[in-house]
């Protein structure tokens, strides 16, 4: 005996994502609750956009539903709060009972997924929550951007900088430690809708230097680790560049070594590093905007919860400021991999400052003393070694604290300038910032 049933009762039974509808009107919140409760889907509501990040925070939905016109916060700027913190990380329906054709670009050029206008006819919704949800599984996993690296001078500077160049069509060469993030700032200069093209190796500049201009066509091609290339890779990109405004193609190269040494050693051509440097800028190491570390490690440790990468963790205030406190050789992929031991060794859901001074310990992180100077300087180090080290740490923490006035520093540290500007070239120091006080005369 067969008996009769409704498609949609097995779908209710089958379904359980989440969805989060935020919208200021009680009376919508109730409806729309109701009837994707009757779905099958597991809702949970918000009044305002305070709540909804709160929401946000306490646990990633599969899908937002988010009225434009808001009391606290319009729709259009959490949703833009969610995209630049990497946080957009699930699709979002936009509602509004004014919604105009503006608004609906404006929000599908954030990063919405598809805007509903108000009343919403039922089936209309249904479809567009169903269509929402599939999308949403094709999500790419998120990841660290150019927006998560900080808000620290040398980070906001930088920005402005690489804003300056965006729009420019000429190579640009990113240097800086290795690890500091070159992939982010190449990216940002990406824009949506072309192409992006990172070979994995080099090898195609010797054989085929021509081969991925179609495909970056309009788009930006990122070259890494210029000073691996061959002589044969070097002449390759040098035709290559010949060729890059017919295809309006973006390049952007980086380094994460001193090129003048291979130069003069003959392992570099001069000429083709001149055409590359046209425009060049240096990106600042970890250490060189450490109060955005904490940030930075929150970032990293949300998104693996979110990816059920690691059982649900946060830090305490005082493990943020141990993380902070720490040498980061190697920049954000060390803090990465320090961040997931973090998440995945510690035995409860707050990290301690002691489990950072464990996995500190373990991975042979420096410790930076409120001074800013190296407190663990290996003293089996031949004397001369071991006082460059605690110079080197004296003078950086001088000049992020005056913020590069160096006339500041001379007086901090009681060098005449001329003297300052000798120790630190011996140092291999750079500094960077103003060199006149500006805040006299």
């Amino acid at each position: 005996m067969t008996y009769p049933y409704d498609a949609s009762k097995v779908k209710h039974m089958t379904t359980n994502n989440n969805i989060l509808v935020v919208d200021d009107e009680i009376g919508i919140r109730e409806l729309l609750s109701e009837i994707l409760t009757d779905e099958g889907y597991n809702v949970k509501v918000a009044e305002n956009a305070a709540a909804a990040r709160t929401a946000r925070k306490e646990q990633r939905p599969d899908l937002v539903l988010l009225d434009i016109w808001m009391p606290d916060t319009d729709g259009i700027s959490l949703l833009k709060e969610w995209a630049v913190s990497g946080q957009l990380t699930m699709p979002v329906v936009m509602m509004s009972g004014h919604g105009t054709i503006e608004s609906a670009i404006e929000a599908t050029r954030i990063g919405a997924f598809d805007f509903l206008e108000k009343p919403i006819s039922l089936p209309k919704l249904i479809a567009t929550v169903a269509k929402a949800l599939a999308g949403g599984k094709m999500l790419p996993k998120p990841g660290l951007t150019f927006a998560h690296l900080g808000r620290a001078k040398v980070v906001t500077e930088l920005r402005q900088r690489l804003e300056q160049v965006s729009r420019l069509k000429v190579p640009l060469l990113l240097t800086g430690e290795a690890g500091c993030g070159f992939e982010l700032i190449a990216r940002m200069l990406h824009q949506r809708n072309t192409a992006w093209l990172q070979p994995i190796d080099h090898s195609w500049l010797a054989q085929n230097p021509f081969a991925p201009l179609a495909d970056a066509r309009d788009g930006v091609l990122f070259i890494d680790q210029l000073e691996t290339l061959s002589k044969n890779e070097q002449k390759g990109l040098g035709q290559l560049l010949a060729k890059l405004e017919k295809f309006n193609v973006r390049l952007v190269a980086s380094t994460a070594q001193p090129m003048l040494p291979l130069i003069e050693s003959g392992d570099f051509d001069s000429a083709l590093l001149t055409q590359l440097s046209g425009v060049t800028l240096r990106i600042p190491s970890l250490r060189e905007h450490p109060e955005d570390i904490p940030d930075l490690a929150n970032t990293i440790l949300l998104q693996m919860v979110e990816a059920n990468e690691c059982p649900l963790r946060h830090f305490s205030v005082a493990a943020l400021n141990a993380l902070r406190n720490l040498e980061w050789p190697g920049n954000l992929p060390v803090l990465q991999n320090a961040v997931k031991t973090l998440a995945l060794t510690s035995l409860s859901g707050e990290i301690s400052t002691e489990d950072v001074v464990r996995v500190a310990r373990e991975i042979g992180l420096d410790h930076i003393g409120a001074s800013g100077a190296t407190s663990r300087i290996p003293f089996d180090l031949p004397l001369r070694e071991a006082r460059e080290r605690f110079e080197y740490q004296y003078f950086l923490h001088h000049i992020r604290r005056e913020e590069g006035n160096m006339s500041r520093v001379a007086d901090k540290v009681g060098l005449e300038r001329t003297h300052l500007y000798r120790k630190l070239k011996q140092l291999g120091i750079r500094p960077s910032g103003k060199t006149e006080d500006t805040t006299q005369g």
